[in-house]
């Protein structure tokens, strides 16, 4: 039988009270308060548990401050993933306009249905149908009260035919949207040439596209990304194009491993992306922050590994 939540809430003052009685050092308590009505206490909380090896208590010596400085952390990595995503994205739409159109010498060839699979219902019901539903996101830009400038000056010009090009269309989709259309191919040929820009086969090419979106929408949403365990874990690359990884980094549900690939694109898509420069300095500026909960592996002495001379991040 479940049990009855009965937890009263509890003033911002309660609640730091209840943080010192579980052992957290405080130093500056207007300034805590200050912090727990911007952040709320259930967010911060996220950011407790490396601090406490027993359940509700804290570690000697953990500060409020740690945590704080915990928080900004994992915010700086959010931001800088995030514009990696970004880049990554752009070279996406791009080459999935580009192959589509180019082989198929077909501006419009979105509006041919047999690019796509056949519709059918998943495993929870729902109908999976990337033609109709890209369709239907077309057919909202054109009517939208106030439409994209692009879409209003195409409808403007042109009647046929009925909508604009695969490279004013592309623009509408969010990432998700890409990843949708992009299983949707029914040519797996089709699939290939798009993956083949990133050295990928088309599977993988699939799988990450899928957690991309997955992150992406962490960033977004300002949710947690240090110390998580991915949901949509990235396929491991077993046939590398070029220097990958070691085995020892391979934990494909931890963040370190999405940042390999992240990486690995990257390297294909904007070879100048500064990356591992990025990250190093992030790093740096955080030394009390515990980096090896984003995935980098430890030895056996639970020291983490030179991950910054692994031959992939050089």
């Amino acid at each position: 039988m479940k049990k009855v939540y009965n937890k009263a809430p509890l003033s911002f003052q309660d609640q730091l009270n209840l943080l010192k009685s579980r052992g957290l050092e405080v130093g500056d308590e207007p300034k805590a308060l200050s912090y727990l009505q911007e952040i709320s206490y259930y967010r911060l909380s996220a950011y407790f548990l490396p601090y406490q090896k027993v359940k509700d208590k804290f570690d000697n010596g953990t500060t409020f401050e740690k945590i704080i400085e915990t928080y900004s952390f994992d915010r700086e990595l959010r931001l800088l993933v995030f514009d990696c995503i970004e880049r990554v994205e752009v070279a996406i739409r791009t080459q999935m306009i580009y192959q589509m159109a180019i082989f198929y010498n077909d501006s419009h060839w979105h509006d041919n249905k047999a690019h796509f699979i056949t519709p059918y219902y998943n495993k929870i019901g729902n109908l999976i149908d990337p033609y109709s539903d890209f369709q239907t996101i077309i057919s909202k830009a054109k009517t939208a009260r106030t439409p994209e400038t692009f879409i209003k000056h195409y409808m403007n010009e042109y009647g046929v035919p009925a909508n604009p090009p695969n490279w004013m269309c592309f623009e509408l989709l969010t990432i998700g949207e890409l990843s949708h259309l992009y299983r949707g191919l029914s040519n797996n040929a089709d699939k290939k040439r798009i993956a083949d820009f990133f050295d990928l086969h088309h599977t993988v090419f699939t799988s990450w596209l899928h957690t991309l979106t997955y992150v992406r929408n962490i960033c977004a949403h300002h949710s947690r990304l240090w110390n998580r365990e991915l949901a949509i874990e990235p396929d491991k690359l077993q046939k590398p194009k070029g220097i990958w990884i070691a085995k020892q980094f391979e934990n494909n549900k931890r963040l370190f491993y999405f940042l390999s690939a992240l990486r690995y694109m990257l390297l294909r898509a904007n070879p100048e992306n500064g990356l591992r420069h990025k990250l190093i300095d992030l790093f740096s500026r955080y030394p009390s922050v515990p980096i090896q909960y984003i995935g980098i592996s430890s030895d056996g002495n639970g020291n983490m590994l030179d991950w910054q001379n692994d031959p992939f991040w050089k």
